[in-house]
Protein backbone atom coordinates (compact mmCIF):
# COMPACT_ATOMS: atom_id res chain seq x y z
CA UNK A 1 0.00 0.00 0.00
CA UNK A 2 2.57 2.49 0.73
CA UNK A 3 4.54 1.75 -2.21
CA UNK A 4 1.16 2.71 -4.19
CA UNK A 5 0.74 5.70 -1.85
CA UNK A 6 4.12 6.97 -3.15
CA UNK A 7 3.77 6.58 -7.09
CA UNK A 8 0.30 8.16 -6.71
CA UNK A 9 1.54 11.02 -4.45
CA UNK A 10 4.62 11.23 -6.95
CA UNK A 11 2.31 11.30 -9.83
CA UNK A 12 -0.12 13.94 -8.26
CA UNK A 13 2.55 16.01 -7.74
CA UNK A 14 3.77 16.11 -11.38
CA UNK A 15 -0.09 16.92 -12.47
CA UNK A 16 -0.61 19.62 -9.84
CA UNK A 17 2.67 21.41 -10.74
CA UNK A 18 2.17 21.02 -14.60
CA UNK A 19 -1.51 21.82 -14.56
CA UNK A 20 -1.02 25.22 -12.93
CA UNK A 21 2.01 25.83 -14.67
CA UNK A 22 -0.14 25.81 -17.64
CA UNK A 23 -2.98 27.90 -16.37
CA UNK A 24 -0.70 30.56 -15.22
CA UNK A 25 1.47 30.57 -18.50
CA UNK A 26 -0.27 29.18 -21.42
CA UNK A 27 -4.05 29.41 -20.23
CA UNK A 28 -7.01 27.01 -19.74
CA UNK A 29 -7.00 25.23 -22.43
CA UNK A 30 -3.76 23.74 -22.58
CA UNK A 31 -4.47 22.55 -19.08
CA UNK A 32 -7.39 20.96 -20.13
CA UNK A 33 -5.38 18.48 -22.73
CA UNK A 34 -2.78 18.21 -20.46
CA UNK A 35 -5.34 17.06 -17.76
CA UNK A 36 -6.95 14.56 -20.19
CA UNK A 37 -3.42 13.03 -21.57
CA UNK A 38 -2.19 12.56 -17.72
CA UNK A 39 -6.02 10.65 -17.08
CA UNK A 40 -5.57 8.28 -20.34
CA UNK A 41 -1.63 7.84 -19.02
CA UNK A 42 -3.22 6.88 -15.37
CA UNK A 43 -5.89 5.02 -16.64
CA UNK A 44 -3.40 3.09 -19.34
CA UNK A 45 -0.88 2.19 -16.34
CA UNK A 46 -3.42 -0.19 -15.38
CA UNK A 47 -3.70 -1.95 -18.59
CA UNK A 48 -3.43 -0.14 -21.57
CA UNK A 49 -5.33 -2.23 -23.66
CA UNK A 50 -8.83 -0.90 -21.92
CA UNK A 51 -7.73 2.26 -23.00
CA UNK A 52 -9.60 2.28 -26.53
CA UNK A 53 -12.59 1.33 -24.98
CA UNK A 54 -12.99 4.18 -22.36
CA UNK A 55 -12.30 6.50 -25.56
CA UNK A 56 -14.52 5.00 -28.03
CA UNK A 57 -17.21 4.72 -25.47
CA UNK A 58 -16.76 8.83 -24.71
CA UNK A 59 -16.73 9.45 -28.24
CA UNK A 60 -20.37 7.08 -29.28
CA UNK A 61 -22.19 9.10 -26.41
CA UNK A 62 -20.89 12.60 -26.99
CA UNK A 63 -22.09 11.84 -30.52
CA UNK A 64 -25.43 10.32 -29.75
CA UNK A 65 -26.37 12.85 -27.24
CA UNK A 66 -25.55 15.75 -30.01
CA UNK A 67 -27.81 13.72 -32.30
CA UNK A 68 -30.93 13.06 -30.39
CA UNK A 69 -30.56 16.71 -29.08
CA UNK A 70 -30.70 17.93 -33.09
CA UNK A 71 -34.03 15.33 -33.73
CA UNK A 72 -37.28 16.01 -33.34
CA UNK A 73 -38.83 12.77 -34.12
CA UNK A 74 -39.61 11.34 -30.87
CA UNK A 75 -39.33 7.61 -32.22
CA UNK A 76 -35.43 8.43 -33.71
CA UNK A 77 -34.58 10.07 -30.21
CA UNK A 78 -35.93 6.83 -28.41
CA UNK A 79 -34.10 4.27 -30.39
CA UNK A 80 -30.84 6.39 -30.41
CA UNK A 81 -31.40 6.45 -26.87
CA UNK A 82 -31.84 2.53 -26.50
CA UNK A 83 -28.74 2.66 -28.62
CA UNK A 84 -26.37 4.39 -26.31
CA UNK A 85 -27.94 2.12 -23.71
CA UNK A 86 -27.62 -1.16 -25.18
CA UNK A 87 -23.83 -0.06 -25.86
CA UNK A 88 -23.01 0.73 -22.21
CA UNK A 89 -24.37 -1.75 -21.09
CA UNK A 90 -23.52 -4.53 -23.77
CA UNK A 91 -19.38 -3.37 -22.74
CA UNK A 92 -20.35 -3.43 -19.08
CA UNK A 93 -21.78 -6.85 -19.64
CA UNK A 94 -19.70 -8.49 -22.00
CA UNK A 95 -16.67 -7.77 -20.29
CA UNK A 96 -17.66 -7.98 -16.48
CA UNK A 97 -20.72 -10.55 -17.05
CA UNK A 98 -19.11 -12.42 -19.77
CA UNK A 99 -17.29 -15.57 -17.41
CA UNK A 100 -20.25 -15.41 -14.82
CA UNK A 101 -22.72 -16.57 -17.92
CA UNK A 102 -20.44 -19.08 -19.24
CA UNK A 103 -20.01 -20.16 -15.69
CA UNK A 104 -23.73 -20.47 -14.76
CA UNK A 105 -24.17 -22.10 -18.24
CA UNK A 106 -21.61 -24.54 -17.28
CA UNK A 107 -23.48 -25.53 -14.02
CA UNK A 108 -26.46 -25.55 -15.35
CA UNK A 109 -25.74 -28.35 -18.30
CA UNK A 110 -23.61 -30.14 -15.52
CA UNK A 111 -27.33 -30.02 -13.59
CA UNK A 112 -28.99 -31.62 -16.36
CA UNK A 113 -26.30 -33.93 -18.09
CA UNK A 114 -24.93 -35.15 -14.75
CA UNK A 115 -21.19 -34.06 -16.48
CA UNK A 116 -18.52 -32.50 -14.27
CA UNK A 117 -18.69 -28.09 -14.76
CA UNK A 118 -16.26 -27.24 -17.19
CA UNK A 119 -15.82 -23.80 -18.45
CA UNK A 120 -13.24 -23.69 -21.57
CA UNK A 121 -10.62 -21.25 -21.00
CA UNK A 122 -10.95 -20.50 -24.87
CA UNK A 123 -14.52 -18.65 -24.11
CA UNK A 124 -13.10 -16.47 -21.44
CA UNK A 125 -12.92 -12.87 -21.57
CA UNK A 126 -9.81 -11.14 -19.92
CA UNK A 127 -10.16 -9.46 -16.56
CA UNK A 128 -12.80 -6.38 -17.06
CA UNK A 129 -11.17 -3.09 -17.06
CA UNK A 130 -10.39 -0.91 -13.81
CA UNK A 131 -13.49 1.53 -13.17
CA UNK A 132 -15.93 0.26 -16.06
CA UNK A 133 -19.07 0.39 -13.62
CA UNK A 134 -18.51 3.67 -12.73
CA UNK A 135 -17.07 5.55 -16.25
CA UNK A 136 -19.99 3.38 -18.23
CA UNK A 137 -23.08 5.28 -15.53
CA UNK A 138 -21.65 8.44 -15.74
CA UNK A 139 -21.13 8.25 -19.64
CA UNK A 140 -24.54 7.47 -20.00
CA UNK A 141 -26.44 9.23 -17.71
CA UNK A 142 -25.24 12.15 -19.70
CA UNK A 143 -27.15 10.87 -22.74
CA UNK A 144 -30.06 10.16 -20.80
CA UNK A 145 -30.44 14.02 -19.20
CA UNK A 146 -29.87 15.17 -22.89
CA UNK A 147 -32.61 12.90 -24.01
CA UNK A 148 -35.21 13.74 -20.75
CA UNK A 149 -33.88 17.65 -22.02
CA UNK A 150 -32.54 18.27 -18.45
CA UNK A 151 -29.24 19.28 -19.88
CA UNK A 152 -28.15 20.56 -23.36
CA UNK A 153 -25.13 18.96 -24.97
CA UNK A 154 -22.19 19.64 -24.48
CA UNK A 155 -19.80 21.31 -27.44
CA UNK A 156 -16.74 20.54 -26.08
CA UNK A 157 -15.46 16.95 -27.14
CA UNK A 158 -11.85 17.76 -25.53
CA UNK A 159 -14.19 18.74 -22.37
CA UNK A 160 -16.61 15.85 -22.66
CA UNK A 161 -13.75 13.05 -22.77
CA UNK A 162 -11.89 14.77 -19.85
CA UNK A 163 -15.59 15.06 -17.81
CA UNK A 164 -15.52 10.62 -18.07
CA UNK A 165 -11.45 10.07 -17.52
CA UNK A 166 -10.76 12.47 -15.14
CA UNK A 167 -8.70 10.53 -13.37
CA UNK A 168 -9.76 11.27 -9.24
CA UNK A 169 -12.60 10.06 -9.78
CA UNK A 170 -11.94 7.32 -13.05
CA UNK A 171 -11.21 4.10 -11.12
CA UNK A 172 -13.59 4.36 -8.10
CA UNK A 173 -15.96 6.86 -8.41
CA UNK A 174 -18.01 9.23 -6.87
CA UNK A 175 -20.47 9.34 -9.88
CA UNK A 176 -19.92 12.19 -10.97
CA UNK A 177 -23.18 13.66 -12.60
CA UNK A 178 -22.22 15.75 -16.14
CA UNK A 179 -24.05 18.59 -14.71
CA UNK A 180 -22.03 19.09 -11.64
CA UNK A 181 -18.76 18.69 -13.01
CA UNK A 182 -18.82 19.94 -17.09
CA UNK A 183 -19.34 23.41 -16.11
CA UNK A 184 -16.24 23.54 -13.79
CA UNK A 185 -14.20 22.66 -17.09
CA UNK A 186 -16.04 25.26 -18.98
CA UNK A 187 -14.44 28.32 -15.76
CA UNK A 188 -11.57 29.69 -15.61
CA UNK A 189 -9.71 27.48 -12.70
CA UNK A 190 -9.03 28.68 -8.91
CA UNK A 191 -7.75 27.56 -5.98
CA UNK A 192 -7.76 29.58 -2.91
CA UNK A 193 -5.71 29.32 0.51
CA UNK A 194 -8.60 28.18 2.21
CA UNK A 195 -9.58 25.45 -0.45
CA UNK A 196 -5.98 24.19 -0.57
CA UNK A 197 -6.37 24.04 3.27
CA UNK A 198 -9.40 21.58 2.87
CA UNK A 199 -8.18 19.15 0.50
CA UNK A 200 -4.72 18.33 2.56
CA UNK A 201 -7.11 17.51 5.08
CA UNK A 202 -9.44 15.46 3.37
CA UNK A 203 -6.37 14.04 1.32
CA UNK A 204 -4.52 13.47 5.03
CA UNK A 205 -8.11 12.28 6.90
CA UNK A 206 -8.36 9.54 3.80
CA UNK A 207 -5.11 7.54 3.74
CA UNK A 208 -5.41 7.74 7.71
CA UNK A 209 -8.96 5.76 7.26
CA UNK A 210 -7.41 3.64 4.79
CA UNK A 211 -3.86 2.84 5.94
CA UNK A 212 -3.96 2.74 10.12
CA UNK A 213 -7.81 1.70 9.95
CA UNK A 214 -8.89 -0.24 7.03
CA UNK A 215 -5.39 -1.88 6.29
CA UNK A 216 -4.55 -3.12 10.01
CA UNK A 217 -8.51 -4.50 10.20
CA UNK A 218 -8.16 -6.19 6.84
CA UNK A 219 -4.98 -7.62 7.72
CA UNK A 220 -4.93 -8.56 11.25
CA UNK A 221 -8.44 -9.40 11.78
CA UNK A 222 -11.36 -9.63 8.52
CA UNK A 223 -9.25 -11.37 6.15
CA UNK A 224 -8.36 -14.21 8.72
CA UNK A 225 -11.63 -14.77 10.06
CA UNK A 226 -13.22 -14.99 6.96
CA UNK A 227 -10.64 -17.29 5.59
CA UNK A 228 -11.00 -20.06 7.85
CA UNK A 229 -14.10 -19.24 10.15
CA UNK A 230 -13.88 -22.25 12.06
CA UNK A 231 -10.56 -21.20 13.83
CA UNK A 232 -12.34 -18.75 15.86
CA UNK A 233 -14.74 -18.00 18.51
CA UNK A 234 -18.20 -16.45 17.83
CA UNK A 235 -16.93 -13.21 19.80
CA UNK A 236 -13.89 -13.39 17.29
CA UNK A 237 -15.67 -14.18 14.16
CA UNK A 238 -18.77 -11.25 15.43
CA UNK A 239 -15.87 -9.55 15.76
CA UNK A 240 -14.50 -9.85 11.92
CA UNK A 241 -17.77 -8.83 10.97
CA UNK A 242 -18.01 -5.73 12.75
CA UNK A 243 -14.00 -5.40 11.56
CA UNK A 244 -15.10 -6.04 7.11
CA UNK A 245 -17.90 -3.07 8.31
CA UNK A 246 -15.72 -1.12 9.59
CA UNK A 247 -12.72 -1.98 6.86
CA UNK A 248 -15.28 -1.40 3.81
CA UNK A 249 -16.49 2.29 5.24
CA UNK A 250 -12.72 3.34 6.31
CA UNK A 251 -11.45 1.82 3.13
CA UNK A 252 -14.30 2.89 0.37
CA UNK A 253 -14.55 6.74 1.74
CA UNK A 254 -10.98 7.09 2.74
CA UNK A 255 -10.89 6.54 -1.20
CA UNK A 256 -13.21 9.59 -1.98
CA UNK A 257 -12.00 11.48 0.33
CA UNK A 258 -8.64 11.52 -1.49
CA UNK A 259 -10.24 11.62 -4.32
CA UNK A 260 -12.09 14.73 -3.50
CA UNK A 261 -8.94 16.38 -1.96
CA UNK A 262 -7.22 15.57 -5.53
CA UNK A 263 -9.52 17.14 -7.28
CA UNK A 264 -9.75 20.03 -5.34
CA UNK A 265 -6.24 20.67 -5.34
CA UNK A 266 -6.74 20.84 -9.47
CA UNK A 267 -9.63 23.53 -9.04
CA UNK A 268 -12.35 20.71 -8.74
CA UNK A 269 -15.05 20.26 -6.50
CA UNK A 270 -16.49 16.89 -6.22
CA UNK A 271 -20.05 16.21 -4.30
CA UNK A 272 -20.10 14.26 -1.22
CA UNK A 273 -20.37 10.84 -0.71
CA UNK A 274 -20.80 9.04 2.32
CA UNK A 275 -22.32 10.95 5.71
CA UNK A 276 -21.41 8.72 8.78
CA UNK A 277 -23.56 5.73 7.31
CA UNK A 278 -23.83 3.62 10.45
CA UNK A 279 -25.63 6.11 12.37
CA UNK A 280 -28.21 5.84 9.90
CA UNK A 281 -32.25 4.71 11.84
CA UNK A 282 -33.12 2.63 9.05
CA UNK A 283 -31.58 1.09 5.69
CA UNK A 284 -33.55 4.00 3.85
CA UNK A 285 -31.17 6.49 5.81
CA UNK A 286 -28.53 3.94 5.75
CA UNK A 287 -28.73 4.29 1.69
CA UNK A 288 -29.09 8.31 1.74
CA UNK A 289 -25.36 8.14 3.39
CA UNK A 290 -24.02 5.39 1.91
CA UNK A 291 -22.49 5.83 -1.32
CA UNK A 292 -24.55 8.58 -2.45
CA UNK A 293 -23.45 9.14 -5.73
CA UNK A 294 -24.34 5.64 -6.22
CA UNK A 295 -27.47 5.46 -4.65
CA UNK A 296 -28.92 8.68 -6.20
CA UNK A 297 -28.08 7.38 -9.59
CA UNK A 298 -29.66 4.27 -9.47
CA UNK A 299 -32.91 6.32 -7.42
CA UNK A 300 -32.62 8.74 -10.69
CA UNK A 301 -31.99 6.10 -13.65
CA UNK A 302 -34.06 3.09 -12.26
CA UNK A 303 -35.93 3.16 -9.48
CA UNK A 304 -37.52 6.20 -10.59
CA UNK A 305 -38.22 5.30 -14.35
CA UNK A 306 -39.22 1.83 -13.23
CA UNK A 307 -42.08 4.06 -12.13
CA UNK A 308 -40.52 4.44 -8.63
CA UNK A 309 -43.58 4.81 -5.79
CA UNK A 310 -46.18 6.11 -8.33
CA UNK A 311 -48.44 3.23 -8.18
CA UNK A 312 -49.35 0.45 -5.97
CA UNK A 313 -47.98 -0.63 -2.46
CA UNK A 314 -47.19 -3.85 -4.87
CA UNK A 315 -45.41 -2.05 -7.55
CA UNK A 316 -43.30 -0.19 -5.35
CA UNK A 317 -41.86 -3.12 -3.64
CA UNK A 318 -41.52 -4.71 -6.55
CA UNK A 319 -39.72 -0.73 -7.83
CA UNK A 320 -36.99 -1.31 -4.73
CA UNK A 321 -36.54 -5.19 -5.46
CA UNK A 322 -35.40 -4.48 -8.73
CA UNK A 323 -33.20 -1.38 -8.12
CA UNK A 324 -31.02 -3.42 -5.26
CA UNK A 325 -31.04 -6.61 -7.18
CA UNK A 326 -29.33 -4.65 -10.15
CA UNK A 327 -27.61 -2.51 -7.51
CA UNK A 328 -26.39 -5.81 -6.08
CA UNK A 329 -25.43 -7.12 -9.22
CA UNK A 330 -23.74 -4.05 -10.37
CA UNK A 331 -20.99 -4.70 -7.72
CA UNK A 332 -19.66 -7.67 -8.95
CA UNK A 333 -20.72 -11.32 -11.39
CA UNK A 334 -21.74 -13.26 -8.19
CA UNK A 335 -24.72 -14.89 -6.64
CA UNK A 336 -23.60 -13.47 -3.55
CA UNK A 337 -23.51 -9.77 -4.56
CA UNK A 338 -27.58 -10.68 -5.96
CA UNK A 339 -28.28 -11.86 -2.47
CA UNK A 340 -26.83 -8.76 -0.77
CA UNK A 341 -29.17 -6.51 -2.85
CA UNK A 342 -32.14 -8.96 -2.59
CA UNK A 343 -31.35 -8.24 1.27
CA UNK A 344 -31.56 -4.43 1.32
CA UNK A 345 -34.14 -4.26 -1.17
CA UNK A 346 -36.12 -6.68 1.37
CA UNK A 347 -35.00 -4.13 4.21
CA UNK A 348 -36.17 -1.14 2.25
CA UNK A 349 -39.84 -2.56 1.36
CA UNK A 350 -40.08 -3.47 5.40
CA UNK A 351 -38.60 -0.47 6.00
CA UNK A 352 -41.27 1.51 3.58
CA UNK A 353 -44.02 -0.65 4.82
CA UNK A 354 -43.58 -0.12 9.05
CA UNK A 355 -43.34 3.74 7.90
CA UNK A 356 -46.69 3.99 6.68
CA UNK A 357 -48.76 1.49 8.79
CA UNK A 358 -47.29 4.10 11.50
CA UNK A 359 -48.83 7.14 9.38
CA UNK A 360 -51.64 5.47 9.10
CA UNK A 361 -51.89 4.20 12.62
CA UNK A 362 -51.08 8.18 13.67
CA UNK A 363 -54.09 9.31 10.88
CA UNK A 364 -56.45 7.42 12.51
CA UNK A 365 -55.66 8.66 15.83
CA UNK A 366 -55.47 5.52 17.17
CA UNK A 367 -51.97 5.32 20.19
CA UNK A 368 -52.43 8.53 21.79
CA UNK A 369 -51.16 6.91 24.74
CA UNK A 370 -48.66 5.51 23.14
CA UNK A 371 -47.89 7.90 21.49
CA UNK A 372 -47.92 10.60 24.23
CA UNK A 373 -45.13 7.72 26.43
CA UNK A 374 -43.27 7.20 23.62
CA UNK A 375 -43.28 11.55 23.35
CA UNK A 376 -40.34 11.91 26.09
CA UNK A 377 -36.52 12.95 25.17
CA UNK A 378 -35.51 10.07 26.50
CA UNK A 379 -37.74 7.73 25.44
CA UNK A 380 -37.37 9.11 21.43
CA UNK A 381 -33.51 8.86 22.04
CA UNK A 382 -34.00 4.88 23.04
CA UNK A 383 -35.82 4.42 20.14
CA UNK A 384 -33.83 5.85 17.94
CA UNK A 385 -30.89 3.74 19.56
CA UNK A 386 -32.58 1.11 19.15
CA UNK A 387 -33.12 1.87 15.39
CA UNK A 388 -29.88 2.00 14.90
CA UNK A 389 -28.33 -1.01 16.17
CA UNK A 390 -30.70 -2.87 14.40
CA UNK A 391 -29.97 -1.18 11.53
CA UNK A 392 -26.27 -1.68 11.57
CA UNK A 393 -26.64 -5.19 12.54
CA UNK A 394 -28.91 -5.74 9.71
CA UNK A 395 -26.47 -3.98 7.33
CA UNK A 396 -23.33 -6.13 9.12
CA UNK A 397 -25.64 -9.34 8.02
CA UNK A 398 -25.63 -8.53 4.21
CA UNK A 399 -21.84 -7.45 4.30
CA UNK A 400 -21.31 -10.84 5.14
CA UNK A 401 -22.59 -11.95 1.93
CA UNK A 402 -21.10 -8.89 -0.05
CA UNK A 403 -17.69 -10.22 1.47
CA UNK A 404 -17.72 -14.24 0.94
CA UNK A 405 -17.06 -15.60 -2.19
CA UNK A 406 -19.41 -18.72 -1.66
CA UNK A 407 -23.09 -19.04 -0.05
CA UNK A 408 -21.48 -22.10 2.38
CA UNK A 409 -19.02 -19.56 3.59
CA UNK A 410 -21.57 -17.52 4.64
CA UNK A 411 -23.21 -20.52 6.47
CA UNK A 412 -20.33 -21.39 7.63
CA UNK A 413 -20.05 -17.86 9.19
CA UNK A 414 -23.47 -17.52 10.88
CA UNK A 415 -23.06 -20.80 12.16
CA UNK A 416 -19.96 -20.47 14.07
CA UNK A 417 -21.44 -17.13 15.36
CA UNK A 418 -24.28 -19.52 16.35
CA UNK A 419 -22.00 -20.91 18.91
CA UNK A 420 -21.96 -18.29 21.15
CA UNK A 421 -18.43 -19.20 22.42
CA UNK A 422 -16.57 -16.24 23.69
CA UNK A 423 -12.54 -16.71 24.30
CA UNK A 424 -10.63 -14.05 22.24
CA UNK A 425 -6.91 -14.32 22.24
CA UNK A 426 -6.92 -13.13 18.53
CA UNK A 427 -8.44 -9.64 19.61
CA UNK A 428 -5.49 -8.05 21.08
CA UNK A 429 -6.30 -4.38 22.71
CA UNK A 430 -4.82 -2.30 19.77
CA UNK A 431 -7.06 -4.36 17.44
CA UNK A 432 -10.09 -3.75 19.43
CA UNK A 433 -9.02 0.10 19.84
CA UNK A 434 -9.05 0.61 15.99
CA UNK A 435 -12.56 -0.91 15.59
CA UNK A 436 -13.88 0.73 18.18
CA UNK A 437 -12.44 4.26 16.62
CA UNK A 438 -13.47 3.06 13.14
CA UNK A 439 -17.23 2.75 13.90
CA UNK A 440 -17.62 4.89 16.95
CA UNK A 441 -16.32 8.11 15.15
CA UNK A 442 -19.90 7.89 13.31
CA UNK A 443 -20.94 9.38 16.70
CA UNK A 444 -18.59 12.04 16.96
CA UNK A 445 -20.74 15.49 16.40
CA UNK A 446 -20.84 16.85 13.48
CA UNK A 447 -19.40 20.47 14.65
CA UNK A 448 -16.48 18.33 16.29
CA UNK A 449 -15.26 17.07 12.38
CA UNK A 450 -15.86 20.61 11.42
CA UNK A 451 -14.16 22.65 13.81
CA UNK A 452 -11.23 20.62 13.51
CA UNK A 453 -11.46 21.03 9.75
CA UNK A 454 -11.82 24.79 10.15
CA UNK A 455 -8.76 24.80 12.60
CA UNK A 456 -6.77 23.25 9.95
CA UNK A 457 -7.90 25.47 6.87
CA UNK A 458 -7.15 28.38 8.97
CA UNK A 459 -3.65 27.03 10.57
CA UNK A 460 -0.39 29.07 8.95
CA UNK A 461 1.56 27.00 6.48
CA UNK A 462 3.82 25.55 9.13
CA UNK A 463 1.90 24.49 11.14
CA UNK A 464 -0.25 22.62 8.26
CA UNK A 465 3.11 21.32 6.82
CA UNK A 466 4.05 20.28 10.39
CA UNK A 467 1.02 18.64 11.12
CA UNK A 468 1.23 16.88 7.89
CA UNK A 469 4.64 15.78 8.46
CA UNK A 470 4.02 13.71 11.60
CA UNK A 471 0.98 12.28 10.11
CA UNK A 472 3.06 11.29 7.17
CA UNK A 473 6.01 9.61 9.83
CA UNK A 474 2.42 7.88 10.97
CA UNK A 475 1.14 6.32 8.20
CA UNK A 476 4.89 5.30 7.40
CA UNK A 477 4.62 3.07 10.42
CA UNK A 478 1.22 2.05 9.90
CA UNK A 479 1.96 0.88 6.20
CA UNK A 480 2.19 -2.94 6.08
CA UNK A 481 4.56 -4.69 3.82
CA UNK A 482 1.41 -6.43 1.95
CA UNK A 483 -0.41 -4.17 -0.49
CA UNK A 484 -3.72 -4.16 0.25
CA UNK A 485 -5.52 -2.71 -2.80
CA UNK A 486 -8.77 -0.34 -2.49
CA UNK A 487 -12.05 -2.20 -2.28
CA UNK A 488 -13.82 -0.74 -4.81
CA UNK A 489 -11.20 -1.19 -7.68
CA UNK A 490 -12.50 -3.96 -8.49
CA UNK A 491 -15.95 -2.97 -8.99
Amino acid sequence: MLFNTLRYAEFFAAVFVGSWALVRYAGAWPRLVFLLLVSYGFYAAWDWRYLPLIFASSTVDFLLARAIAREERPRARRLMLIATVVLNLGFLGFFKYWNFALENAAALRALVTGEPVSVGHAFRVLLPPVGISFFTFESMSYVVDVYRGELPPHKSYLRYLLFVAFFPHLVAGPIVRPRDLLPQFERAPSLTPEEGGEALFLVAIGLVKKVVLSDQLALNLVDRVFERPENYSALEVLAGVYGYAAQIYCDFSGYTDIAIGSALLLGVRFPKNFDAPYKAHNLADFWRRWHISLSTWLRDYLYIPLGGNRGSELATYRNLMITMLLGGLWHGASWNFVFWGFLHGLGLAVTRAVQRAIKRRRSAGEGERGGEAASSPVARLAVRALCVLLTFHYVCLAWIFFRVPTFSQAVLILRQIGTLTTFHPNLPPVLIALLGIALLSHYVPERLYERARGAFIAAPAPVQGALLFVIAIGLHEAASAAAVPFVYFQF
